[in-house]
């Protein structure tokens, strides 16, 4: 439900958890308010307010708590994309040389971040991995090896290209890992019950002012949904309107490629 959620438009996203939610809140409070009588409701006023105030604190900390988190797995996803394209540009350069392995080397790099845009970020938006990125990753420590085996290059140079290789590698596990989406299943649970819960609880109000009380519960229901729509938004990182983009990759791949 989290990929599908995330992986529709924006506008259509507040549409179905903003808009359509709270016209049913609100609709809700005028047939209650209609049905129950408000002389009924008022009574539970004085009561119900120190109930609602708790119920709404603990929620309110679930979801910041959830929005904060999201927010920093998101901002992993991006600083793993930059810290992968910082290793290929470094990669690029400690390849730099005339000798068949160099260029060999320079090559199959360019070749892996051509095949990671193309092939890659379309794989991680449907949440698995590209496997010809894979095999264009195997190809790069071949042709790491091979220039380690033609001798022209010092051992200190060659321990740099391998750990700019290894930086490649641990960065794409990363973001490989954080495309699969980072709300684990109870917290979506407990997300939207709470939810459901805390716009509910309003119905148990009573005011002789039917339009502030019906005013009053959307927003109340806007703010809490909105903050649904944030978390389902940046969930899967390479997936939606709000994703992680190739471009650092694409930047240092047109640096390479530009005479």
């Amino acid at each position: 439900m989290s990929y599908f959620l995330s992986s529709l438009p924006l506008s259509i996203s507040i549409v179905l958890l903003v808009v359509i939610p709270t016209v049913i809140a609100m609709s809700a409070q005028a047939l209650i308010h209609r049905w129950v009588g408000v002389e009924k409701l008022v009574q539970n006023n004085e009561i119900a307010g120190f109930k609602f105030a708790t119920v709404g604190v603990i929620y309110a900390v679930l979801l910041a708590f959830t929005v904060i988190v999201v927010w920093e797995k998101f901002s992993a996803a991006e600083n793993a994309v930059d810290q992968e394209a910082a290793s290929i540009a470094a990669l690029l350069r400690y390849a730099e040389g005339k000798e068949p392995a160099a260029v060999a080397l320079r090559q199959s790099v360019a070749d892996y971040a051509r095949t990671a845009i193309r092939d890659e970020w379309p794989a991680m938006e449907k949440e698995y991995e590209s496997p010809a990125t894979s095999r264009a990753l195997d190809t790069v420590y071949g042709a790491a090896l091979a220039l380690s085996r033609a001798g022209t290059r010092e051992t200190a140079d060659m321990a740099e290209v391998f750990a700019q290789i290894d930086n490649i590698t641990a960065s794409r596990r990363i973001r490989l890992h954080l495309a699969t989406g980072l709300v684990p299943n109870i917290i979506w649970a407990a997300l939207f019950a709470g939810a459901l819960l805390t716009v509910g609880f309003t119905l148990f109000f009573g005011s002789e002012n039917l339009l502030a009380q019906i005013a009053m519960t959307g927003v109340l229901s806007t703010l809490v949904t909105l903050g649904l729509v944030v978390i389902v938004s940046i969930d899967h990182p390479f997936t939606g309107p709000v994703s992680v983009h190739p471009d650092p990759i694409a930047n240092v791949l047109a640096e390479f490629e530009t005479p």
